[in-house]
């Protein structure tokens, strides 16, 4: 199976192939409107706008899984983000990403890359303090850890990166760059 064979949902309930993300080079982002990265928005929609005419997209899909931090409605989602950062990639309905009920794309995004870690500073630790009480074998497994999980792809669908929230988005961005 490759990316484009799986669909999800846009935030009114509509089915969106993946197949119309051919040829282009596509960001998949977990995302939360009260999380600590929430910021990371500005630069999500700074790279669309950069990049979107040289063939960048970005499905973002809000996930509440994590400390229950995207409580509202898809619309309410939307409204916050179109709101408070001018957000204009699309926007999909909130779905879960890890579990029973977690959408089959990031089945197969965790199965195409694993967790590599949180990288080096005082975020990256905090972040693996609060996950070592919550799974004490959070680095054995590909599960999303966190809200702002990246995965990044070519244009012929292969997924060449995954960026944990604590990825600085200048690294993101340069490795969009180089696929553009």
């Amino acid at each position: 199976m490759s990316v484009y064979d799986y669909s999800v949902l846009d935030r009114k309930g509509n089915e969106v192939s993946l197949e119309q993300y051919r040829d282009k080079v596509l960001l998949v982002v977990n995302t939360a409107t009260g999380c600590g990265f929430t910021p990371q928005y500005k630069g999500l929609e700074e790279m669309y706008e950069k990049y979107h005419d040289r063939g960048l997209e970005i499905l973002d899909i809000p996930c509440n899984q994590f400390a229950g931090q995207t409580p509202g409605t898809d619309e309410e989602i939307h409204e916050f983000c179109t709101l408070k950062y001018n957000t204009q990639f699309p926007q999909m309905k909130k779905s879960d990403v890890n579990g029973e009920n977690e959408l089959p794309l990031f089945t197969w995004l965790k199965s195409q890359k694993g967790f590599e870690g949180f990288g080096k500073g005082p975020t990256a630790l905090a972040m693996s303090a609060m996950l070592k009480k919550i799974d004490k074998d959070y680095k054995n497994n590909p599960s999303i850890k966190w809200n702002f999980t990246k995965f990044l792809l070519d244009r012929d669908g292969n997924v060449v990166a995954r960026f944990e929230p604590t990825c600085d988005m200048k690294k993101v961005d340069e490795a969009v760059a180089e696929l553009l």
